[in-house]
């Protein structure tokens, strides 16, 4: 895997750290993103990762995945994003079966973008992402929500049985 380290300079990126780690922690299972977010435009893109930070610096990525704000209920049925409104977006990150070693620090990355990998997101409701017209493409401002009315977090499922928030 490639180290991570190239992508902290975007401004669509949001970071997440633990102090070092006082022991090894293992992940194993289904690895589950919960964001509350926001949006100003009606449709978005949240990328999330886990990555594994080393004392060293190299940012190794455990596990990923995409989800497009219009699938955010159904993956059969796309709804647009209310522009404003808080609302969840959960998602599979799928499964991880890594060791994050004493020391090292966990990390959760959350960008709306990931081209050129994935298609870019116009951030504006449209049928088809792949015909959007380039009036459709707007910059938006996205807004990740921690609280607990609102209490965005990645679950982590460990070795032992229990499920890290």
């Amino acid at each position: 895997m490639e180290d991570q380290q190239f992508v902290s300079g975007r401004k669509d990126l949001a970071n997440f750290e633990t102090a070092e780690l006082k022991s090894d922690v293992t992940v194993t299972g289904d690895v589950v993103a919960d964001l509350f977010a926001a949006t100003t435009g009606s449709d978005t893109d949240w990328v999330a990762k886990l990555i594994d930070v080393s004392p060293d610096g190299y940012q190794l990525m455990v596990a990923e995945e995409i989800l497009r704000g219009r699938y955010r209920n159904s993956y059969t049925d796309p709804q647009p994003v209310k522009p404003g409104e808080v609302a969840e977006y959960k998602w599979s990150l799928h499964g991880a079966d890594h060791t994050f070693l004493k020391g090292h620090r966990m990390m959760v990355e959350v960008q709306s973008s990931w081209f050129p990998l994935y298609d870019r997101n116009p951030q504006t409701w449209v049928p088809n992402i792949m015909t959007a017209p380039a009036a459709a493409y707007k910059a938006e401002t996205l807004t990740i929500y921690a609280s607990p009315k609102y209490p965005s977090h990645l679950e982590l499922p460990l070795a032992d049985g229990s499920v890290l928030p």
